[in-house]
């Protein structure tokens, strides 16, 4: 896609979703690289009124019937088929049954089909409702109309980058890239989102940061932003005479960031109104975490006031019609997150488990301690063999990490692991708020030879099960070897031939297929087959059910070798192949079995 004129990189993000671009036609003045330009969304802020902004909210609005008028919701392009943005956002305080929040979290449940339309979660009966995936497929949508409507080629047409979280699987993957083929952007390619900042930072460093970092340093990507907590480790060496980075290890899925956060401000203020005589219902706890987010985000931003409203409509016992007003202030914010989410730790502490209810609601997995502190040093823990003191510097990143308290304390606990007593530095420059996007759209140009590439591939090594062949023995499953398919690392568009070792595959019958993934384990090849791992060495993705042959063949094995394909939007493929290679079949990573 050489060709194309345009460049554009888009993070989906939780809370927000940004798209950035590049005119590889321009080159900005003083320099050999064109300008990074940041799209300016138009959407509705307000029933009527349209206004552009650098950043899209990620929520829909479902409206009950007749509720808004068409020419209300009428945006530059025609009216939409969903109310996205600002305006969805704000109704969320207000009514918070209709409100679509977090999507992109939803898309790793293995509780929840996430094709399914399942969001409003917990939402009353009447009130429509969408999968994650087509709520994704929404904010991309409104995205491309917006391009589509202001720009002089077609979205569609460009070279599109969509950033995803490193800790995302396979299988969250796939779900991403059928969000955007639902949007009409099929050939978009997936980036990691700590890589798509460490981009960012390249770029706004204009060279500087050769200066900036040595060999051996490595570089913590600590990326907080709506929903996730994404880690990665970056390492600074050297190929003749030249600075070169490579990404080493990225962390696992965490479902803790600024929803957790808002929903300890709500309770916060329920308590504060409680014992001032004021209860609040279930109902309208869901919009005091609405209005959280936006007071948070007002109060940690810079130049922020002293305090910011909070208002929900009254349905309690004390409060009968109007609404429940009140405040949060800026010191309360502050006290109430720091040391609930980045509490000092030591470099040997990890996440506290917590014992477990025997009945749960169906839900996000969230984790179970918040300190994101301990969460770092957990990951910096597994790669010693990165960075045995830990790492030398830091890149912030995620709308989380805009807070002045957050970023120092999270640097000085950093800084209280390493034995030698240097501090670690803070690499700055680059926006929290726009990085992603702005990122991706480097890694495209980085793509094309014009800018440094950060060596990476899969963020994880993979396998699939094999039956050991034993005698059987009674109360017992036949034991399972997992078989290396994709080594970490491997690269987009690329192939793995195991070892000439045939397998027998089971076709004509309904057959469950296992795969497992590590990120601990980044010296496995292809055809390295692990027995009797320990906990944490191997996580089990969803298992494959499926019928392989056509559907005339009767059960059976037929004798196959192992092809493993990573696709060059980041999913993967297993293809079993046949005695002669006449008979193919293919598994698929994406298909989530409930």
């Amino acid at each position: 896609m050489a060709d194309v004129r345009y460049v554009v990189g888009i993070d989906l993000g939780t809370t927000n979703s940004v798209l950035a671009y590049v005119d590889t036609r321009q080159v900005a003045p003083g320099t050999e690289r064109p300008p990074i330009e940041v799209l300016a969304v138009p959407q509705l802020v307000k029933p009527g009124v349209v206004d552009a902004r650098p950043q899209l909210p990620s929520f829909v609005y479902l409206p009950a019937a007749n509720e808004l008028k068409p020419e209300s919701i009428t945006l530059p392009w025609g009216r939409p088929e969903h109310v996205v943005g600002e305006l969805a956002r704000t109704r969320g305080a207000e009514v918070p049954s209709r409100v679509v929040a977090s999507a992109k979290s939803w898309l790793c449940s293995v509780d929840a089909d996430p094709r399914e339309p399942i969001l409003p979660w917990n939402a009353p009966a009447e009130v429509a409702r969408l999968s994650p995936v087509d709520a994704e497929a929404a904010y991309l949508r409104h995205l491309r109309a917006a391009w589509d409507a202001s720009m002089p080629a077609r979205l569609a047409e460009q070279e599109v980058y969509l950033a995803v979280p490193a800790s995302f699987d396979a299988a969250a993957r796939e779900l991403t890239a059928r969000a955007a083929e639902q949007a009409g952007l099929s050939g978009a390619r997936l980036i990691e989102e700590p890589q798509a900042a460490f981009y960012a930072w390249l770029a706004d460093s204009d060279g500087g940061w050769r200066k900036a970092v040595a060999v051996g340093d490595v570089v913590l990507v600590c990326d907080v932003g709506g929903g996730t907590t994404d880690l990665t480790l970056v390492a600074v060496g050297e190929e003749n005479g030249s600075l070169v980075l490579e990404r080493k290890a990225v962390g696992d899925h965490i479902l803790l960031g600024g929803d957790n956060m808002d929903l300890t401000l709500a309770h916060a203020v329920r308590a504060r109104l409680a014992a001032a005589g004021t209860v609040l219902d279930d109902w309208q706890l869901r919009g005091m975490v609405h209005a959280c987010r936006e007071a948070k985000e007002r109060l940690l931003a810079a130049k922020a006031p002293a305090e910011a409203p909070l208002v929900v409509l009254g349905r309690s016992r004390k409060v009968v019609g109007g609404a429940v007003r009140t405040q949060l202030t800026r010191q309360e914010v502050e006290s109430t997150l720091v040391d609930g989410f980045f509490p000092p730790a030591t470099r040997d502490e990890r996440p506290q488990a917590t014992r477990r209810v025997g009945l749960l609601e169906i839900g996000l997995p969230y984790a179970s301690d918040p300190g994101i502190t301990r969460h770092v040093a957990a990951f910096v823990g597994r790669h010693r063999e990165v960075a045995a003191e830990g790492p030398t510097a830091v890149l912030f990143n995620g709308g989380v990490m805009h807070a002045d308290r957050f970023r120092t304390r999270m640097a000085e606990v950093l800084a209280s692991w390493r034995r030698d007593g240097a501090s670690v530095r803070v690499l700055t420059g680059a926006d929290p708020d726009l990085a992603v996007a702005r990122g991706a759209a480097t890694y495209g140009l980085a793509r094309r030879g014009r800018g440094v590439r950060i060596r990476g591939g899969t963020a994880r090594a993979y396998y699939v099960g094999v039956e050991t062949a034993a005698p059987a023995v009674p109360g017992m499953a036949q034991p399972v070897k997992a078989l290396c398919v994709a080594p970490f690392g491997m690269e987009e568009g690329s192939e793995a031939t195991l070892p000439d070792v045939e397998f027998g595959l089971v076709v004509g019958e309904p057959a469950s297929f296992r795969f497992f993934g590590s990120s601990v384990r980044p010296t496995d090849v292809p055809g390295t087959v692990v027995e009797g791992w320990s906990e944490g060495e191997l996580e089990e993705l969803p298992p494959l059910e499926t019928t392989l042959g056509d559907g005339a063949e009767e059960g059976g094995t037929v004798p196959v070798r192992l092809e493993a394909q990573v696709t060059e939007v980041g999913t993967l493929a297993l293809w079993c192949v046949a005695r002669g290679g006449r008979r193919r079949w293919k598994l698929e990573f994406n298909v989530r079995a409930r």
